[in-house]
């Protein structure tokens, strides 16, 4: 028998339900969106991409702050790549008003006092007088921001490069292209023993690739302002 979007297939009675395929996009956000669904947000997310599908953004980048970002429709592998005790990686490009010391990234990489924590242990890397690349596996509200605050300096320039294995290599500002099934096996691959709880912990030590990004990736240029 042959069956079109609109018909309604039951056996004994019971409806079968049609699953979405899921979608995997990756976006290299322009400062000035919003990560959000919020029609009430002229400059949401959602609005920017115009895509045909409902889909939704994997977590949040500030809206002053530019980079990679992912959005899908498949709620169940959002809540695993957020869960906390996953321990997926994030790396960021971060430029300061002025030129930052050696003892102050230390103070950062070893972790800070915010919003009634503290900061876990990060890798913060120089890249010039005033910029540093940093690798996180938190996500606290403007954590990146508020750590250069608490040594004293003011964020210019806030890039995220790299999600775990995905990486913004030939994405340009404002471009957005679907995973690859490659992509999207390796990303289905790291959350499938998880439990989706994005609160949840767990003890251990971190993955074997937390420092390690994807094939392909350069890291040889600083944030440069635009």
């Amino acid at each position: 028998a042959r069956v079109f979007p609109r018909d309604v297939v039951a056996i004994d009675g019971e409806k079968i339900k049609n699953k979405q395929k899921p979608i995997y996009i990756a976006l290299n956000k322009p400062v000035g969106v919003t990560s959000t669904t919020d029609e009430t947000d002229k400059s949401n997310i959602i609005r920017f991409m115009n895509h045909p599908k409902r889909i939704f953004p994997v977590g949040r980048l500030d809206k002053d702050s530019r980079g990679l970002l992912l959005l899908t429709n498949d709620g169940d592998s959002v809540n695993k790549i957020l869960r906390a005790g996953n321990a997926h990686a994030k790396e960021y490009w971060v430029q300061v008003r002025r030129p930052i010391t050696d003892a102050e990234l230390d103070v950062m990489a070893r972790g800070v006092p915010m919003l009634g924590t503290r900061t876990l242990p990060c890798t913060i890397e120089r890249i010039s007088p005033r910029a540093y690349k940093i690798i996180l596996i938190q996500g606290l509200n403007r954590q990146i921001r508020r750590m250069a605050e608490f040594v004293g300096h003011e964020v210019a320039i806030l890039e995220r490069k790299r999600i775990m294995h995905l990486t913004d290599n030939g994405l340009p500002t404002g471009a957005w292209r679907e995973l690859t099934d490659a992509e999207v096996a390796q990303l289905l691959d790291a959350v499938k023993d998880s439990d989706g709880d994005p609160t949840a912990r767990v003890e251990g030590p971190r993955p074997k690739d937390f420092h390690q990004p994807g094939p392909g990736y350069r890291g040889e240029r600083p944030p440069r302002r635009r």
